[in-house]
């Protein structure tokens, strides 16, 4: 079997988070069949590909509106040019470049394409109607596809590896934030509950100026070894597709304080694995914060009930069956 993954952010150098899980997820199919990658790194996109991700490139820039018809056209010339059975296309740019290659396509939402979807829902139909399988990374996801005309949807979340150990806590107990430094992420709300709590945050964005000392971009060896040593991974999200950073924590052993939004719900089973708070309730958040780390126990014991979870519903090798699975049943349609 050969597939092609088209996809609008993938790694460009050793350590690069861009499209980082789409990566992951390459190279474990690598040793089962022949996947080939088709990223912005194959075509001329403009800059609008890569640094705050095409919709936010898109609004900090809006004078690149006008080139993405010819990003999409150049697109979908390299797509043309793999020689694949299937196309499993990342995100709806990718799945519209799919349809037009006149090959059998399955079609993996993330969440910031089908907020988009939602206010051009003509536009967005057509492609979740032809994809022969959507792939949704969490239950909500799969329901919002479905809610906008996806006809076959499967749920398969990215997967983790759990580091053989778990690390030893710093001292005092630290609260570490992961991810992109924007409003939806509800890293402002974060930065209020932890008011005199030690906070680390490893992130960049457009809210960087307003997260007092915010380290930027972390690169993954790095960010694993902030996991290790946190008592607690904040993951606050007003809304959020899957959560990536949630999952890490649980394989680290890491009690999550999370938004009780989207994929988040997948994820932390709430007083078990952590705690999932209103989104926007900061009282709520401080409040969770202040429970774990008073109490070491608590925090042992939920980390461990997560990285448990982590290990037996997100492993690789679950996640990789699953989506051959899904690729071998495309190509019977």
């Amino acid at each position: 079997m050969k597939v092609a993954v088209l996809t609008t952010s993938y790694p460009r150098y050793p350590g690069d988070a861009a499209g980082r899980f789409v990566a992951d997820a390459v190279e474990r199919l690598r040793p089962r069949i022949t996947v080939e990658v088709v990223s912005p790194q194959d075509f001329r996109h403009y800059g609008i590909a890569y640094g705050h991700g095409i919709a936010g490139n898109l609004r900090a820039r809006p004078w690149l509106v006008p080139l993405v018809p010819a990003l999409l056209r150049n697109f979908l010339r390299a797509a043309r040019r793999v020689d694949a059975d299937l196309l499993h296309a990342h995100w709806l740019p990718s799945g519209w470049v799919a349809a037009r290659t006149g090959r059998p396509f399955v079609l993996q939402v993330w969440g910031t394409d089908l907020e988009l979807a939602r206010r051009t829902p003509r536009l967005a139909r057509p492609i979740l109607r032809g994809a022969r399988f959507v792939i949704a990374a969490s239950t909500e996801l799969a329901e919002a596809a479905r809610r906008l005309g996806a006809r076959d949807v499967r749920v398969i979340p990215s997967g983790v590896d759990l580091p053989a150990e778990v690390g030893q806590e710093a001292e005092p107990p630290e609260v570490l934030y992961a991810g992109r430094l924007s409003t939806e992420k509800g890293v402002l709300d974060l930065v209020a509950a932890a008011d005199g709590i030690p906070l680390v945050v490893a992130g960049d964005g457009p809210l960087r100026g307003r997260v007092p000392g915010a380290r930027g971009f972390v690169p993954h060896d790095e960010l694993q070894d902030l996991y290790a040593r946190a008592a607690v991974v904040a993951c606050p999200s007003h809304r959020e597709g899957f959560g990536v950073a949630c999952l890490e924590a649980m394989a680290h052993g890491r009690p999550v304080v999370a938004g009780d939004v989207g994929g988040l719900r997948d994820l932390v089973v709430d007083g078990e694995t952590g705690y999932l708070v209103p989104p926007r309730d900061v009282p709520a958040l401080r409040e969770a914060l202040e429970r774990l780390l008073a109490d070491r126990d608590l925090r042992r014991r939920l980390g461990s009930a997560g990285r448990e979870r982590a290990g037996r519903h997100f492993s690789w090798d679950t996640v990789t069956a699953a989506t051959l699975a899904v690729y071998e049943e495309a190509l019977l349609r």
